[in-house]
């Protein structure tokens, strides 16, 4: 779906839903991470993620925008558009807006490459993420010399150790 299309489908719901019209622009943002979309209260426009669409269904993206419009009809009317107010949450219910936007599914855990160290006194071990200058660092527990020894594949950080 373009922003052309998201724009129609817009001003349809607006006018179908609300009975009046939408007169300001609506676009995708990808930057939207945690949340469904946007009301701007500066320039009237509506954000909206477009991971609504691609992760969920089209009735998803409906409720969403419904709950945007919600705000935005409510300050263009001159009232509070805030969640807690009554009258955003019988507008909401009257319109069958979402309360809230479903939740964005998870990002598979990247795989990272720690750099295991190990004192050669007390034997401390320390995984950093980027290879250091042995010459220049000591352990931080006894001042021995550091020592690599080999480059751990792991989704987080693994816990150190002492000896």
């Amino acid at each position: 779906m373009t922003d052309q299309e998201l724009q129609r489908l817009v001003e349809k719901i607006s006018q179908e839903s609300f009975g009046v019209p939408f007169r300001h622009q609506a676009t995708f943002n990808a930057r939207l991470r945690t949340t469904g979309g946007r009301y701007r209260l500066t320039d009237h426009n509506i954000d909206i993620n477009p991971k609504m669409l691609t992760e969920h269904d089209l009735a998803t993206l409906v409720g969403v925008i419904k709950h945007e419009l919600c705000h935005y009809h409510l300050h263009m009317a001159g009232q509070s558009g805030q969640h807690k107010t009554a009258a955003f949450k019988r507008l909401l219910k009257r319109v069958g807006g979402l309360r809230y936007a479903p939740a964005p599914v998870k990002a598979k855990s990247r795989v990272h490459q720690w750099q295991l160290y190990v004192c050669t006194h007390c034997h401390q071990q320390y995984y950093r993420a980027r290879r250091i200058d042995v010459s220049k660092m000591v352990c931080g527990r006894c001042h021995g010399r550091l020592q690599w020894q080999k480059t751990v594949i792991a989704t987080t950080r693994p816990a150190t150790t002492r000896r």
